[in-house]
C-alpha cells in the first residue's frame, strides 16, 4: 500500500509540474495593430531622425550622421527649424529626451550621454555610457536606453549609472535592434531598426504586448534614393496624439491605432 501511495503521489506531482511549466512557457498574447493617418505634416528630408518628442509647448528632434548631427526645436505645423544646436563632425548623435527640464542626448559610438539645461541649451554634464547609444526616453523617474540589442536599460539621471535592465521578448523570442524609444501610457514603444513595425513593451517584464504594422506609412511616391528607415516616435500629452516619421523622410504623420 505504501508503494502504491508513493506512485500515485509521484504521478500527481508530475501532472502539477507539467501544467505549471506549460503555464509558464505559454506565450503572452500580442495585440496587433495597423495605422490610421490622422494628419500629415512637412518634415525636413535632410533630417536623419534619431530622437523625437514633445516637451512643454515645444516639439524637438535630434538628428544623426557624421557632420550632420544636431538637436533642434521644430514648428509642428510647418516643419520649420526654429532653433538648432549643431555638433562637431566627430560626434554622431542618437536618441534624446527631457527629464525635469534637462535634456539628455546619447552619442552612438563615443559612449557619452550629454546633459543640457533645455531652456538655455547650456551643457551641465557629460556622462560615460558603457554601451553604444541608440534610443532614449524617460518614464518620469529613470532614463530608458537601448543599444541595438534586445535589452532596455534603466539609468539614474543624476549619474547615468544602471538601475536595472529587461530583456525584450515577443512570443518567447528576443526582439533585437531596439532603436528609437518613447514612453506612452506606462509602456515603452520601440522602433525595430530596419523593420516597418513598432513594438509596445511592458517595462516591468520586457514582454511585447503589442505590434504595430507601419508598412506603407510613407508612400512610394514620396521616396527617393536617400529615404531611409522608419524611425521616430513622439507622444503629445496635450492631445494624446502619436506622431511617426523616419530618417530623411519628407513627412511626419499623426496617427491612431486600429486593432486587427
Amino acid at each position: 500500500m505504501a508503494e502504491l501511495v508513493k506512485s500515485v503521489s509521484a504521478i500527481v506531482l508530475l501532472l502539477v509540474l507539467s501544467r505549471f511549466a506549460g503555464a509558464q512557457t505559454k506565450p503572452s498574447t500580442v495585440k496587433k495593430y495597423t495605422l490610421k493617418v490622422e494628419k500629415s505634416y512637412v518634415h525636413d528630408r535632410n533630417a536623419y531622425t534619431q530622437g523625437l518628442f514633445f516637451y512643454g509647448d515645444g516639439f524637438y528632434e535630434s538628428t544623426g550622421q557624421w557632420g550632420e548631427s544636431s538637436f533642434r526645436r521644430v514648428s509642428l505645423p510647418t516643419g520649420d527649424v526654429l532653433s538648432v544646436t549643431s555638433f562637431s563632425n566627430d560626434v554622431f548623435i542618437e536618441g534624446s529626451c527631457v527629464l525635469g527640464g534637462y535634456l539628455f542626448i546619447l552619442t552612438w559610438t563615443s559612449h557619452k550621454c550629454y546633459m543640457y539645461e533645455l531652456s538655455s541649451m547650456t551643457k551641465v554634464a557629460e556622462f560615460h555610457n558603457p554601451r553604444e547609444g541608440w534610443g532614449l526616453t524617460t518614464d518620469g523617474t529613470s532614463l530608458i536606453t537601448s543599444d541595438g540589442s534586445s535589452q532596455l536599460f534603466f539609468m539614474n539621471p543624476a549619474s547615468f549609472t544602471q538601475l536595472r535592465s529587461v530583456n525584450v521578448t515577443m512570443n518567447g523570442q528576443e526582439v533585437r535592434y531596439l532603436n528609437e524609444l518613447e514612453y506612452i501610457d506606462g509602456k515603452v514603444w520601440a522602433n525595430v531598426y530596419t523593420e516597418d513595425y513598432i513594438v509596445i513593451i511592458n517595462p516591468a517584464t520586457g514582454a511585447v504586448e503589442g505590434k504595430i504594422d507601419c508598412q506603407g506609412l510613407l508612400p512610394q511616391t514620396l521616396r527617393t534614393r536617400k529615404t531611409d528607415v522608419l524611425n521616430g516616435i513622439a507622444y503629445n500629452p496635450v492631445d494624446g496624439g502619436i506622431y511617426l516619421t523616419g530618417k530623411y523622410w519628407p513627412r511626419l504623420y499623426k496617427v491612431s491605432l486600429v486593432e486587427r
